[in-house]
C-alpha cells in the first residue's frame, strides 16, 4: 500500500506473522514539481509503480523463500534491475510489436489497406486486446497468479473499506466488492482504447507512415514510434481513470468505466480472511504513519523499519479518514 508519504509492504510468513517493512516515499513530483502536471503525472506514476510493483513481489518472495528456508540468497538490486528490463522488453515485444506486424501482414495481404487508415489501427487495436485477454485469461490458472489476483482483490476491498470511513477490519472488508474503478486492470483497457484513437490521428497527420522504403524497416519504425508515444498516451489513460472514478455518482461516467470493471474480474479474485488481514495490516501501517508524521510535521526522521505482528489487532485502529490526504 502507498500513501502520500509512505510505502507498506505486508507478507505472510510461513509462521503465520505478518511482517510489514515500511519505508518513507518520496516521489518524482517531489523532486521535479512539474511533474505533477496533468499527462506528466500519469508517466510518473506508471514508471513509480513498475518499480515499486516489483520491488515489493520481489521483497515478499525472499521473506518467503527466508521463512521456509534458513540462509536462502535474497533478490539482488540488480536481479530487480533485470526483471524490470526483461518486464519492458516482453511486453513491448507481446503487447506493441506482436500486434503490429500482424495487422501489417493481415492488411497487406488479405485487406488491402495502409497504416494510413484509421482500419489499420482499428484491427491493431483489436489483436493488441486480444492478446491482452488471452494473456491475462491464461496466466491467472497459475496457482502463483492466483493468489497475486486473491491479494489484488484484497487491496480493493480494503481500500474500500477506508473510502468508507469504517473501521479497517477483516468483517467489514468482506462485504465489499472486489473491483474498484482506479485499478490498473481499467488503465490498461484504456490504455489500448486511446492509443487506437492517437495513433489513428498522429500517424497519418504527421506522415508516419512511410518512413523507409523497406516495407520491414517501415514497420520497425512504426513500432518504435508507438513504443515512445505510449508513454502520453498513458498519462491520456491515466487523466481518464482520475476524472471517471472521482465522479462515479454520475451515470455517465458510471458508463464510461464499466468495461474496465468488468475486465478486472479476469485480474481479482475473492480473498481469504488471512489475505484480507494482511492487506489491512499493510493499509493500517501507512495511515498510522502518516498520523504520526502529521503530529510531527515532518517525513525526515523516518527510517526503513520492520514490524512483525501475530494479528491485526495489534496495530490498533487509526482515526484517518479519506479526507484527511489533499488530492495531488
Amino acid at each position: 500500500m502507498r500513501s502520500p508519504h509512505f510505502i507498506a509492504v505486508a507478507v505472510r510468513r510461513a509462521d503465520h506473522k505478518i511482517v510489514i517493512r515500511s519505508n518513507p516515499y518520496f516521489g518524482l513530483s517531489e523532486k521535479f514539481p512539474f511533474i505533477r502536471k496533468p499527462i506528466l503525472r500519469g508517466v510518473a506514476t506508471l514508471i513509480e509503480s513498475m518499480v515499486q510493483g516489483i520491488d515489493a513481489l520481489s521483497y515478499a518472495a525472499n521473506v518467503v523463500a527466508e521463512s521456509e528456508s534458513e540462509g536462502e540468497e535474497s533478490l539482488s538490486g540488480w536481479a530487480i534491475a533485470g526483471s524490470i528490463a526483461m518486464a519492458l522488453l516482453l511486453g513491448t515485444g507481446l503487447f506493441v510489436a506482436l500486434p503490429h506486424f500482424l495487422t501489417a501482414v493481415i492488411t497487406s495481404n488479405y485487406i488491402g489497406v495502409t497504416a494510413q487508415s484509421p482500419i489499420f489501427h482499428l484491427l491493431d487495436g483489436a489483436i493488441k486486446m486480444a492478446i491482452l485477454l488471452a494473456y491475462v485469461y491464461l496466466i491467472a490458472m497459475m496457482k502463483d497468479i492466483h493468489r497475486v489476483f486473491q491479494y489484488h482483490g484484497a487491496e480493493h476491498k480494503s481500500i474500500y473499506t477506508f473510502e468508507a470511513g469504517e473501521e479497517l477490519t477483516v468483517e467489514n472488508a468482506k462485504k465489499y466488492t472486489t473491483l474498484h474503478p482506479r485499478c490498473g486492470t481499467s488503465f490498461l483497457l484504456f490504455l489500448v482504447l486511446i492509443s487506437i484513437l492517437v495513433f489513428s490521428v498522429l500517424f497519418p497527420l504527421l506522415q508516419l507512415t512511410d518512413l523507409s522504403k523497406n516495407p520491414f524497416l517501415n514497420h520497425l519504425f512504426m513500432v518504435l514510434i508507438k513504443v515512445v508515444l505510449m508513454l502520453p498516451v498513458a498519462g491520456l489513460a491515466y487523466e481518464f481513470i482520475k476524472a471517471c472514478a472521482f465522479r462515479m455518482g454520475n451515470p455517465v461516467f458510471r458508463m464510461l468505466i464499466w468495461p474496465g470493471m468488468i475486465l478486472q474480474k479476469l485480474t481479482t479474485r475473492e480473498p481469504s480472511d488471512d489475505q484480507l488481514e494482511v492487506a489491512l495490516a499493510s493499509l493500517t501501517q501507512v495511515l498510522r504513519l502518516e498520523k504520526i508524521r502529521s503530529d510531527i510535521g515532518s517525513s525526515d526522521s523516518f527510517e526503513q523499519t520492520e514490524t512483525d505482528i501475530a494479528s491485526l489487532n495489534e496495530l490498533g485502529q487509526v482515526d484517518a479518514r479519506l479526507g484527511d490526504f489533499a488530492e495531488a
